[in-house]
This record gives C-alpha cells, structure tokens and sequence, in this order.
C-alpha cells in the first residue's frame, strides 16, 4: 500500500497516512480513461446547435420566372439551397448526445487517473483546509505555499464555506468534494491538493471491497407455508365445520299406465281412479 506525507497549509509535514492499494495503486489504463473522458464530454454537451432548412428560412413560394424561355436555369423556389439565403441541406439538429457507460468502468477510470497522478508526485495531501476568513488573496498565497501551480483542483468538504467562498473568483481553480470528483477535472488540473477526509470517502466510494462494486450474498428465501396445512397442537384449535348435506330432490311421482311419458294426470282423473 502506497504511504504519502500529510501536510498542513504551512507546507510542514504533520505525520503519514497509508492509502488503499485498490483505489491509489491501480495501472494505468489510457484506454479506459479516454472511454470515460469521452463519456463526461459527451454528457455535457447541450446539443441545442441546429441550422435552417428550405422549411423554415423566410421566403416567397412563388415560381420567380417561367420554366423555359429565358435562358437562365430553372428555380422553383427562393428558400432552395442552390441560392443565397436559402435553407441548409443536411445541417445539425437539436438532439442529445448523451449516452450511458458502466458504473464500474467510471469508477476504474478514476482510480487509474488517481493512482497515475500519485505516481507523478501531483497528488497533494492536506491535514485540513481550515481557513480562517474569506480572503482570496489569502487562499492564494496559501496555495502557492504548498505548491501550487496553474491549474489546481482542490477537494475537500463543501461544507467548508470560507475554503469555497475564498476560491471561487481564483483562475483555473476548482473546489469539490469527493463525491463530485470526475475524469475531466483529475485529467484538467496538474495538482490535486485532497484533504484527510476526502481521501477517506474516496477509498469507500471507490474500493471495490468497500463499495457496491463487491458481490452482495443473496438472501435465503423464506419457506412457503400452505394455509390449509398449518400445524396445531392436538384439542387446540377451532372445531371443523360440519359439511353441508346436499338437498335431496323431490321424487317424481308415478305414473299410472294410460298417460303419456312426459304428462301429469289432472286432479280429476286422479279422483275419479280412487
């Protein structure tokens, strides 16, 4: 695991700290870091650049002279793009350019942008940027004291309301948090100045082991338990419903020879065969 001195603003060496050997020790891979340099670019742009068609210049439809006879070429109309002030062919239009790369791979480009800046002796660690007004002269001489250069990235909480405030008018001078660190503003500014804390939260968020990257063991999944067969204590429980007994249906009465299948005798004949 790679050891950096911790400084103070007095540019005076305050102790050590040890740094995680998957977010500072990783290889440098250009290849990736460009996919994701790519990416960040992509995403910011606005895409809103777009150009007139034939359709939308202003203009009469009107045929400007007869097809033939004149001498001169033929038009149709004076929004063609054949002429001045006429629309563009195949111009850009407003669309968005944004596109999605694996969380992962984000995450590997910065660690190898990180490790690659450590590597060149670019990566600054500060014991606290406590400063004590709102001064950007102040913040300036102080940077200077810890050698600063002309583009310098300074990543802290931004919490830190003088430390923001006091930079925020300084050229080329970014303030963040490890949070909204990015490839662009690692690969923009030649000095990262990080602070003991930022370097902590940076070592969670990016460490495989630590973060949402590590495999997460399934949970095991709870048995299925039928209603019906749930088990009891013997004499505990409700009684058992008694089944219902089915209606028993009205016999057909009989029917004396001489009447048709399918006809009843009358209360008459009935009477009179008694």
């Amino acid at each position: 695991m790679p050891t950096v001195k911790v400084r103070n603003l007095k540019n005076k060496e305050v102790g050590e700290v040890t740094l995680s050997d998957a977010v500072f020790g990783a290889e440098l891979n250009e290849a990736l870091i460009h996919s994701a340099l790519m990416n960040f670019q992509a995403n910011a742009r606005q895409g809103t650049s777009a150009t007139k068609t034939r359709g939308n210049v202003s203009g009469s439809g009107r045929k400007l002279w007869k097809q033939k006879g004149t001498g001169r070429a033929r038009i149709a109309s004076l929004r063609s793009p054949l002429w001045k002030g006429g629309g563009n062919v195949h111009g850009p239009q407003p669309r968005d350019w944004s596109y999605d790369m694996p969380k992962k791979m984000r995450r590997g480009a910065l660690r190898s942008a990180l490790s690659e800046r450590l590597r060149e002796g670019n990566l600054i660690i500060i014991d606290e940027f406590s400063i004590a007004a709102v001064k950007t002269k102040d913040f300036v001489s102080t940077l200077a004291g810890i050698g600063a250069t002309a583009k310098n990235l300074v990543v802290d909480s931004l919490d830190n309301a003088n430390l923001v405030l006091s930079a925020r008018n300084v050229k080329r001078t970014k303030v963040t948090n490890s949070f909204g660190l990015n490839i662009y503003d690692i690969l923009y500014h030649e000095k990262l100045f990080l602070s003991k804390a930022a370097v902590e939260e940076l070592n969670k968020i990016l460490d495989p082991g630590t973060s949402d990257e590590a495999v997460v063991e399934e949970k095991p999944k709870a048995k299925k338990t039928t209603k019906a067969k749930e088990e009891t204590p013997e004499g505990v429980g409700a009684e058992e419903k008694p089944k219902a007994k089915r209606a028993a249906k009205p016999k057909a009465e009989k029917v004396e020879e001489g009447t048709p299948e399918g006809v009843t005798p009358t209360e008459a004949e009935v009477t009179e065969n008694e």
